[in-house]
C-alpha cells in the first residue's frame, strides 16, 4: 500500500543534528511551522546492502513545482498520489537525471566527504539566512503523546521516508506507490536559489508500475552510471528542445525535438510523448543513429506556458528520457527551449 499520510512540510530550519554511529543513522532537522514544532528524519544508511545511499544535490534547481510550493501555508499539507500537483515522484515527474545520482557513504572522518556533511552544507545554510525555507516531502507522523526523542519538544511531531518510495526490495514493498516520493527543496531567497536534495537506496529499481510502484520485473536496472546499459531503455533517445509558446494565436502548433543517442537506428513505431497530465502522443517511423527528429504535437497533448513536463515513453511503456521547464523558460514566444 502506498504511504497513508504523504505529504510536504513548509517551515523554517532552526536545528539540526547527525547521528554518526547509530545502527539506523539519520541526519535530523528541526523545523517550525506556524508555531508548531517538527523533526525530519533523514536515512543516511540503508539497511539494505550496499549500504550507502544515492545522493543528488541540484544547486540551480528549475522545475515548475517550485511555483506550487510558494503558495503552500506554513504547515504539513497532504499531496494527493496524483500528477500535476507538489507530488514528488522520481521517475515520472521529471525533477532530475538518476544518472548524475552518486553513492555517498554515511559518515567519513574529515570534511565534506559523506551524506551527513553533503545535508549538513546545506540546512545550515537555511538555518543561517533570514527568510529561507525548507520543504520537507515524506510521510507525516504524530503528533504523539510524549516529547521529541532528538530535539525535546513537545508533542513529538515529524516527517519521515524523505527518499524515494517505490520500486523496494521485498521487506519494503508495502510502501511502494506512485507520486509519492520523499526529498527535501530549500528557497534561498538571498541567493535568489532553490536546491533540490534527492535520496534513493541503491537497492530500488527505476522503473515500476504506474499503478502500484512495485518494480517491472525483466527490466535491466544496473543503478547510477557515467552511461546507461545498451541492455536498458533509459536516454537511449534525448529530449534536446521544445518549442511550448509557438508565435501566433491558439491553437498552436508545439513540438518536441528528439536525438537518437545510441549507435544503431532505433523504430519509434508505439513509443509516446506524455504531457504534464500524462496525456500522450504516439510516435511511428524509424530515427537513425545520431539523428534528430521534430515531434509535432496534437492539441489533445498540451506544454503549457505556465511551466511543465514532457516524457518519452518506449513501446513498453517505459521512460526513456524526461525533461521540466519553468514559465520564465517558456515566456519568449516563438523560441526553442534547449534541454
Amino acid at each position: 500500500m502506498p504511504l497513508k499520510q504523504y505529504g510536504v512540510l513548509k517551515g523554517r530550519a532552526i536545528a539540526a543534528r547527525r547521528e554518526d554511529g547509530a545502527n539506523t543513522p539519520h541526519y535530523q532537522i528541526h523545523l517550525v511551522a506556524n508555531l508548531a514544532h517538527y523533526r525530519i528524519a533523514v536515512n543516511v544508511k540503508s539497511k539494505e546492502s550496499p549500504s550507502e545511499l544515492l545522493f543528488l544535490v541540484d544547486d540551480q534547481f528549475q522545475h515548475p513545482i517550485t511555483a506550487q510550493l510558494s503558495n503552500l501555508p506554513f504547515d504539513f499539507t497532504p499531496l494527493p498520489h496524483q500528477p500535476g500537483g507538489a507530488a514528488l515522484d522520481f521517475i515520472r515527474g521529471n525533477l532530475f537525471n538518476r544518472l548524475d545520482m552518486r553513492e555517498l557513504p554515511p559518515s567519513e572522518p574529515g570534511p565534506d566527504n559523506d551524506l551527513a556533511d553533503r545535508l549538513d552544507h546545506y540546512t545550515m545554510r537555511a538555518i543561517n539566512e533570514a527568510n529561507a525555507l525548507v520543504y520537507a516531502f515524506g510521510e507525516r507522523w504524530g503528533p504523539e503523546q510524549q516529547s521529541d526523542k532528538i530535539f525535546h519538544f513537545s508533542p513529538g511531531n515529524g516527517v519521515h521516508d524523505i527518499h524515494m518510495n517505490q520500486g523496494n526490495v521485498k521487506q519494503f514493498v508495502g510502501d511502494d506507490g506512485v507520486w509519492q516520493d520523499g526529498g527535501l527543496i530549500l528557497h534561498l531567497p538571498a541567493t535568489q536559489q532553490w536546491v533540490g536534495i534527492f535520496l534513493a537506496f541503491q537497492s530500488q529499481a527505476w522503473h515500476t508500475d504506474d499503478t502500484t510502484g512495485h518494480t517491472v520485473p525483466s527490466i535491466p536496472d544496473p543503478g547510477p552510471a557515467p552511461q546507461p546499459s545498451p541492455n536498458e531503455p533509459d536516454l537511449s533517445v534525448r529530449i534536446v528542445g521544445a518549442l511550448v509558446n509557438p508565435i501566433g494565436p491558439a491553437p498552436e502548433h508545439e513540438t518536441v525535438t528528439l536525438l537518437n543517442a545510441s549507435p544503431q537506428t532505433i523504430d519509434l513505431t508505439g513509443w509516446q510523448i506524455a504531457d504534464r497530465l500524462k496525456h500522450k502522443h504516439q510516435l511511428a517511423g524509424q530515427l537513425a543513429a545520431g539523428a534528430t527528429a521534430v515531434i509535432m504535437l496534437p492539441p489533445t497533448v498540451q506544454l503549457g506556458n505556465k511551466g511543465g513536463l514532457i516524457t518519452l515513453l518506449n513501446n513498453q511503456g517505459l521512460k526513456v528520457d524526461g525533461v521540466a521547464y519553468t514559465q520564465e523558460q517558456a515566456r519568449e514566444e516563438g523560441w526553442t527551449i534547449v534541454f
